[in-house]
């Protein structure tokens, strides 16, 4: 083994290159790094402040949402409770019946009141194009009288709280009948 001294260590080191050394950043530098960090620090608490304002506004909104849902089968069975009580033969003849009907309404008319304070709205269906973002299709009935498509019978009512679907209104849609359907493809064929 050979004995380097110290001049040839030093010439050895001079030839392996060497790691860049760091650059000492400038104060100006250092201050604009720094400032760059700050400001993307409050961009992101403000986006943080936004989001949790809007998931607090949502929870005031629609905090009752599954309340609100669960309340609904509350109005439909009182419906039906009401349209079975006046259709029964048995009771027909009563003569407080009218009276207990009458009552009847009135709580429906409370109950659909407090809905209305909440923001919980029926949909229209009436005579309405079939949209199944608020309606859910149950049956097809044939109708020729209305363009196909058209809702001709609400089963069930729908419901939106706010901008939100609640629940969907369950329809029957009126469908062409196959009779004039079949007509009319002989007569397209007889013409060609």
């Amino acid at each position: 083994m050979t004995n380097l001294n110290d001049e040839d260590k030093k010439n050895k080191d001079d030839k392996i290159p060497k790691k860049e050394e760091k650059k000492e950043l400038s104060i100006e530098e250092k201050l604009k790094d720094t400032e760059d960090k700050l400001l993307r620090s409050l961009a992101e608490l403000e986006n943080q402040r936004k989001r949790f304002e809007k998931d607090i506004k949502e929870a005031i909104d629609f905090g009752g949402f599954n309340f609100a849902r669960e309340n609904l089968v509350i109005l439909d069975n009182l419906q039906r409770a009401y349209i079975s009580i006046k259709n029964d033969s048995a009771l027909k003849g009563n003569k407080d019946l009218d009276k207990f009907l009458k009552n009847i309404e009135i709580i429906e008319k409370d109950l659909i009141s407090i809905f209305k304070k909440n923001k919980i709205e029926k949909i229209d269906t009436a005579k309405k194009k079939f949209d199944p973002n608020f309606h859910q299709a149950m049956t097809e009935i044939e109708n020729d009288n209305v363009e196909a498509g058209t809702i001709v019978q609400e089963i069930q009512a729908g419901y939106m709280l706010g901008e939100r679907l609640l629940r969907p209104s369950l329809v029957a849609v009126s469908k062409k009948s196959v009779k004039k359907e079949g007509k009319n493809e002989e007569k397209n064929e007889e013409k060609k």
